[in-house]
């Protein structure tokens, strides 16, 4: 991750132990910054530079107020906030429960809105203020059949984003980072099933079959796109929603028919000179 330095800076990555999280940790680790991650059980192993782990559900506002009160203690200041931590399983809407349907509009909605704005009002006394980045879905900008209730929820997120943008201007700058499917333990497993020979390899290259770009996103990817907008490079972005979708996903119609297949024989052709 060339290009950035982040030296002197002070991260919290919500959710960083693991998955994305920890891709984002690391990247801001390695571009010289301070980095905290919270989570409700430690890294089973802790990459180099180490993150510094606070135990702390964020759904718990009072948890949120102890986490933030330490960093401010330990360094004196909060510059930069990535509301990571949140998912959901895969439930169909008809059968899912109040209370579970509940649960994954807090920790998806809730939880991030109210980390935000304490840390806001952390960063509104410096002088240089801060970034707040939200890890959203493009399952907030399309169906999400499966987990309608995250969907949702995330579609809510990136709309706070442009409201908080304008509310805590000029001093805060706020933006959204939306990703298709992330190749994690976590996600993969949801859309592939439990792992077993050869199963799950199959069902993941179906699913890259439909990406143009070929593959799953990585947790680099997102780190990229989370280093670049909280940096002076993207000084005049907020409000904004970089998504990372590989090019997005072959219309239904296209697939339907097969001629999405030319485009990937096109793809694989050698160039003309």
């Amino acid at each position: 991750m060339t290009g950035f330095d982040f030296s002197g800076k002070v991260v919290l990555v919500t959710g960083g132990t693991k998955g994305i999280g920890a891709g984002i940790a690391q990247a801001f680790a390695e571009a010289g910054a301070t980095v905290y991650v919270c989570g409700r059980t430690p890294p089973t192993s802790a990459p180099r530079p180490a993150p510094r782990f606070i135990a702390a559900d964020v759904r718990d506002i009072d948890a949120i107020d102890a986490l933030l009160a330490r960093i401010e203690r330990e360094t004196g200041r909060l510059d930069i906030v990535i509301n990571n931590a949140g998912g959901a399983p895969f439930a169909l809407a008809a059968e899912a429960s109040p209370r579970f349907t509940e649960a994954v509009i807090r920790l998806n909605l809730l939880a991030p809105l109210q980390l935000a704005q304490r840390a806001n009002a952390l960063m509104q006394r410096q002088c240089d203020g801060g970034v707040l980045l939200f890890i959203g879905s493009v399952s907030g900008l399309r169906a999400s059949p499966g987990t309608a209730a995250y969907g949702a929820a995330k579609a809510g997120l990136l709309n706070a984003v442009r409201s908080l943008a304008v509310e805590w201007a000029p001093k805060v700058r706020v933006c959204a980072v939306s990703p298709s499917l992330v190749e994690t333990e976590a996600a993969t497993s949801g859309h592939t099933g439990p792992a077993n020979n050869d199963t799950q390899a199959t069902s993941l290259a179906s699913i890259e079959a439909t990406i143009p770009a070929g593959r799953l996103a990585q947790p680099a990817d997102i780190a990229s796109a989370c280093l670049f907008l909280a940096s002076p490079h993207a000084a005049y972005a907020s409000g904004s929603n970089l998504i990372l979708e590989g090019g997005g996903e072959v219309p239904a119609f296209l697939a339907a028919t097969g001629l999405h297949q030319a485009f990937a024989a096109n793809a694989d052709a050698p160039a003309r000179e």
